[in-house]
């Protein structure tokens, strides 16, 4: 086995990727997968009896290189796939459902921890904690579970992660092989700015001209710009159709049985837990705990959105005919007319801001107010990594190394869309103790030529704000255990930091420090950054509506039996709540990777509006100090939130950070929703 799998030798302890090739990972995972299932099965069978030591302790450490290995090969999945990677992942996934299975439904350990738990109040606090996580985790694998139960549960995880990877693949090879080329006459109303990132996404492609690809830095900017109607219909059925079937990869590609499967297969695996469907079984650990309380929240965000919504939908349907087009308002249309209203309102001009937005500068704004909060340092240091674009910092603070962070910025075919944030080690402080290696991964599009600045929209310096909050719990955890560091936290609290972060990219005193014009170096003028910040909310009922559309889709998916035509049960909520016909999900059913990529945000989509709550309220918590870099805040929420992980209940680490339960009216006054309902239509 190459050891550089396992026993990273790079600068900082950073996998050598140069030195790891493809044909290495099948014989990695069969050497990991025996030495885990051999530590294992030592735990398990140990004629001592349980205690915390030798048994919860040991568990934590008995996947080590298993978690090393995965946690490579997995990377690389993401940020630089190809018909190999896919192939061998293909083959990995229900091999390590299996052990999986096999680990979390063995009795000998669930009664061993079961021992330990019995003990645990003469427990230290985390470690406690670690046992009742590990005793829960049991239990919610099946190893409570006998007979013909066990062995159905342990088919139903297998064949999960055989359909889940099924649908990623699908919904990448979609991605990735579409291209719509623009011809030169059909160019109108494109700013330049787009029009030359077009051509250079030709260029990598092998395409004369200008192309549009599904990369969502391209494609939304043309369903904003493009004054040629036809060409945005094409785009944007192009851009849904994304695993449905009628995308690039036809009836190959198609998700839809594989989504049908997957709902059955999680509501029969919640059944044979005692639980009466999959979102009561997935939402019990989380701060919701249940789907009616779910939807209790996202209800008053919906009808203020949804009103908005219809108001502005009426308004651009009236734009829309006074251009000469008879008919409805199209979802291909929506974009469009918004933007033209956000120009007309806040006289703002992509052209006149990107120059100011460059990705190095957005980076520094990034590192500097992670500086002015929490005292870290960054330096950036050469190492082998996957891509020749991705960058590595270490991160200090008093001299300190707290963690290394990895930036991977750019689109490229072989990267799957979106962005993400993920750790190729966790902290933890067991023995000597190790810090994070925490990644960012963008879809930003790349300068035309190398060298030259890289501009980012308003929406993707949002993101890199977003990603980074992520990475900040795992710079900043400070907990013994690693599989609760970092953001190892309940999925409706995990959002909290991300979407905390993006609210400083928006202070005028970052801006006037970092936003600065590539060729004069000449700061962001008072009155356009004035204009950027008043046009946030620009557009805020279509942006609230298409997200809660997915979220109450979401769970209603996932709530009593499986409908077996997930289209139609689509079609159904929609209806139901009333929702705009030009206002499609943000994440139509065939592309839902959020949901059916894996388990992490099935019935779990709503989290980001569970966090935002929080979130709003928090940054709130900066503004009453009248300082939004208020130290004594700063440091309280890293004591209580960003060091924390999951080593105590989320709900408790909020009320010691705020001392008193979030409210609605926060986000509803941050997303301007709040007069919604009667507001006046606007043209």
């Amino acid at each position: 086995m190459n050891p550089e799998i396992t026993h990273w030798s790079g600068p900082h302890g950073l996998p050598r990727f140069d030195l790891i090739r493809d044909e290495d990972f099948p014989p990695a995972f069969d050497h990991c997968l025996a030495e885990a299932a051999a530590a294992v099965e030592a735990i398990a069978a140990n004629p001592e009896p349980a205690t915390f030591a030798n048994t919860v302790a040991a568990l934590e450490s008995a996947e080590d290189s298993l978690n090393r290995l995965a946690s490579v090969f997995y990377n690389l999945t993401g940020v630089d796939s190809n018909p190999s990677r896919e192939k061998i992942q293909r083959e990995v996934a229900p091999r390590l459902a299996a052990h999986g299975s096999k680990t979390g439904m063995d009795p000998r350990l669930f009664a061993r921890v079961e021992t330990v738990a019995a003990t645990a109040d003469s427990l230290a606090p985390e470690d406690r904690r670690l046992t009742e996580l590990t005793l829960r985790g049991l239990r919610r694998a099946g190893a409570a579970l006998d007979g013909a139960a066990r062995e159905r549960m342990a088919a139903i995880r297998e064949r999960l992660a055989v359909l889940t990877t099924e649908f990623s693949q699908n919904v990448l090879t979609d991605e990735r092989d579409y291209v719509q080329q623009i011809p030169d006459d059909r160019l109108a109303g494109l700013p330049d700015w787009l029009v030359r990132a077009m051509r250079a996404a030709a260029k990598e492609r092998g395409f004369d001209g200008q192309i549009v690809t599904l990369n969502r830095s391209l494609i939304v900017p043309f369903l904003e710009y493009s004054e040629d109607r036809a060409l945005r219909e094409i785009a944007f059925r192009a851009w849904t159709a994304r695993g449905s079937g009628q995308g690039a990869g036809g009836e190959a590609t198609d998700n839809l049985p594989v989504i049908t499967e997957i709902l059955a297969l999680r509501h029969e695996r919640a059944q044979l837990l005692g639980y009466a469907d999959f979102a009561a079984y997935k939402l019990e650990p989380e701060m919701a705990r249940n789907a009616a309380t779910v939807e209790e929240l996202l209800m008053q965000v919906w009808e203020p959105a949804v009103a908005r919504a219809h108001l502005d939908a009426e308004a651009f349907t009236r734009a829309l005919h006074a251009d000469g087009v008879n008919g409805a308002l199209e979802p291909w249309d929506w974009r469009f007319y918004a933007e033209r209203r956000r120009r007309a309102e806040h006289d703002i001009d992509e052209a006149e801001v990107k120059p100011y937005l460059t990705l190095d500068a957005m980076i520094g704004a990034v590192f500097d107010t992670a500086n002015r909060l929490f005292g870290l340092e960054m330096r950036e240091f050469e190492a082998p990594l996957w891509a020749p674009e991705a960058r590595a910092w270490e991160v200090t603070r008093g001299g300190k190394l707290m963690a290394i962070f990895v930036g991977d910025f750019f689109a490229r075919p072989s990267k799957r869309s979106g962005a993400w944030c993920s750790s190729l080690q966790q902290q933890d402080k067991i023995g000597a103790g190790q810090r994070a290696i925490v990644t960012n991964i963008c879809n930003f599009t790349p300068p035309e030529t190398a060298g030259a600045p890289a501009y980012l929209s308003w929406d993707d310096a949002h993101t890199l704000f977003h990603e980074f909050g992520h990475a900040l719990h795992h710079i900043l955890s400070d907990v013994t255990w690693p599989s609760m560091s970092g953001t190892s936290v309940a999925r409706d609290f995990v959002e909290l930091p991300s979407q905390l972060y993006e609210h400083w990219l928006e202070q005028p005193e970052v801006l006037d420090r970092h936003a600065r014009h590539a060729e004069t170096g000449a700061p962001l003028p008072a009155d356009l950054r004035d204009r950027i910040i008043a046009a946030g909310n620009a557009d805020q009922g279509f942006a609230t509506t298409e997200y809660l559309e997915s979220a109450l889709v979401d769970i209603a998916f996932h709530q009593g039996s499986p409908s077996a035509d997930p289209m139609a049960k689509q079609a159904e909520v929609l209806d139901r709540l009333g929702a705009p016909a030009a206002i499609p999900m943000r994440h139509a059913t065939p592309h839902f990777s959020h949901v059916f990529s894996g388990d992490g945000y099935s019935s779990g989509y709503y989290s980001y509006m569970w966090s935002e709550v929080m979130d709003a309220d928090a940054f709130e918590a900066f503004r009453e100090t009248g300082d939004v870099f208020d130290p004594a805040t700063a440091a309280r929420l890293e004591e209580w939130i960003l060091s924390k992980g999951d080593s105590r209940p989320a709900d408790e680490l909020w009320l010691k950070f705020r001392e008193r339960k979030p409210g609605v009216h926060a986000l509803l006054n941050g997303r301007g929703l709040l007069a919604a309902e009667s507001a006046t239509p606007r043209d």
